[in-house]
C-alpha cells in the first residue's frame, strides 16, 4: 500500500481526486494540506472537509496552509469551479474542524512518522510544498516521489504557455522542481484526456453512496462548464482533471513519460509561469547559457485514457480494483 499526502486547493477536480484517493484500496491517505488557489484557503479547508465527510473518511487529518503565493498576487478560479469552489451545489457545512497546526507542520509530521516512504501529490499551487522543503529539508529523505498536477510541455491555460497551478506561484514551483526529489509532472498534456461520458456520470449521480453521488454531480458540473471544449475527448463529457494525477500514483503504468529537463520561467509578462520542457536530444544543437542546470523529471506526455476512466469509475463506485 502506498502512503500518500494530497496538497489541494479544492476545487471540483481536487474533490474528485480526494474521493478517488480515499476509495482506492492500494492507497493510504495520511493527510490533506490546503492552500489558496482555486478559491480562498478557508473555503478550500471547508470544501476538503465536506468531501471527506461525504466519502466517509472522517479520520483523515486536514490542515490550513498558505493563503497566498510566496511573491505573486493571488488569483482564484471561481469562474471555473463556482463561487464556493464546489460547483455551487449547496453542500452541507462540515461537522469537524481542521487540525490545529499549519499544513506544513502536518505534512512534516506525517512524512517523518510514516514507516514507508510517502508519495506527495500536489494538485494546487505549490506554495505549501516549497515552504515544507525549505523549512524541513529532512523530509526529502522519506519521500518516494512527488507527483504533481501542473505545468505543460506544450500550451497553457492561465496564459498561452503557463498552466494555472504553476502560474499562480511560479517561485514555489521553481523551488519544488529544483529540490532533487524524484518527480512526475502530470500536466496539461494529459490533464483533459481522461473524461467520463454522460452515461457514466448519470450512473454515479444515481448511486446510493454519498461519495459516488457527489462525484457524479461534480462531473456533471465539469461537463456543463466545459461544453464545446475541444480538449475534452468525449463530447458532453466531464474531465476527471486532478484525479488523473492520483490515478497515476495508483497505476503508473497508465502513463507514458519521458525524463526531460524542466525549468520554471519567472520573468516576462507572456512567459512567467511557463514550464520550459527541453525535448532536444541532438548534441549538435547550440546550448543556451545555463543549459544543463535544469532538473530532469518524468514528464507525462501520454495517458491510457480508457484504463484511467475505468480505474476512476470503479474506484469511486466501490467496485474492487
Amino acid at each position: 500500500m502506498k502512503n500518500i499526502i494530497l496538497d489541494v486547493d479544492t476545487g471540483v477536480d481536487d474533490a474528485l481526486a480526494i474521493l478517488f484517493a480515499v476509495r482506492h484500496p492500494g492507497l493510504r491517505l495520511r493527510a490533506v494540506s490546503c492552500v489558496a488557489g482555486n478559491t480562498h484557503v478557508d473555503a478550500v479547508v471547508r470544501n476538503t472537509l465536506t468531501v471527506l465527510e461525504a466519502a466517509g473518511a472522517d479520520d483523515v487529518p486536514v490542515a490550513r496552509g498558505a493563503e497566498r503565493p510566496l511573491l505573486a498576487e493571488p488569483h482564484d478560479a471561481t469562474h471555473v469551479h463556482g463561487q464556493d469552489g464546489l460547483a455551487d451545489l449547496d453542500l452541507p457545512t462540515p461537522i469537524r474542524q481542521p487540525v490545529d497546526i499549519h499544513a506544513v507542520e502536518l505534512m512534516r509530521r506525517e512524512i517523518l512518522a510514516s514507516p514507508d516512504p510517502v508519495t506527495l501529490v500536489p494538485l494546487a499551487p505549490m506554495t505549501n510544498i516549497a515552504l515544507l522543503l525549505r523549512a524541513y529539508p529532512e523530509v526529502a529523505g522519506n519521500l518516494e516521489r512527488i507527483v504533481f498536477m501542473g505545468g505543460s510541455a506544450a500550451v497553457g491555460n492561465a496564459t498561452a504557455v503557463a498552466e494555472f497551478n504553476v502560474w499562480h506561484d511560479p517561485e514555489a514551483a521553481a523551488i519544488v522542481l529544483g529540490s532533487g526529489v524524484p518527480m512526475t509532472m502530470y500536466g496539461l498534456d494529459v490533464f483533459y484526456e481522461v473524461a467520463l461520458g454522460s452515461e457514466d456520470i448519470d450512473k454515479l449521480i444515481l448511486h446510493t453512496d454519498s461519495g459516488a453521488n457527489l462525484a457524479g454531480r461534480l462531473l456533471r458540473h465539469r461537463a456543463m462548464a466545459s461544453g464545446g471544449d475541444t480538449r475534452i475527448p468525449i463530447p458532453g463529457g466531464g474531465s476527471i482533471g486532478d484525479a488523473g494525477a492520483v490515478c497515476a500514483v495508483a497505476d503508473p503504468a497508465g502513463l507514458t513519460t519521458r525524463t526531460l529537463p524542466v525549468e520554471v520561467c519567472l520573468v516576462g509578462e507572456q512567459t512567467r509561469g511557463q514550464t520550459v520542457v527541453d525535448h532536444r536530444t541532438s548534441t549538435h544543437d547550440t546550448p543556451p547559457p545555463g543549459r544543463g542546470t535544469a532538473r530532469r523529471i518524468d514528464v507525462a506526455l501520454g495517458v491510457d485514457r480508457e484504463r484511467y476512466q475505468r480505474l476512476f469509475l470503479d474506484t469511486v463506485s466501490g467496485v474492487t480494483v
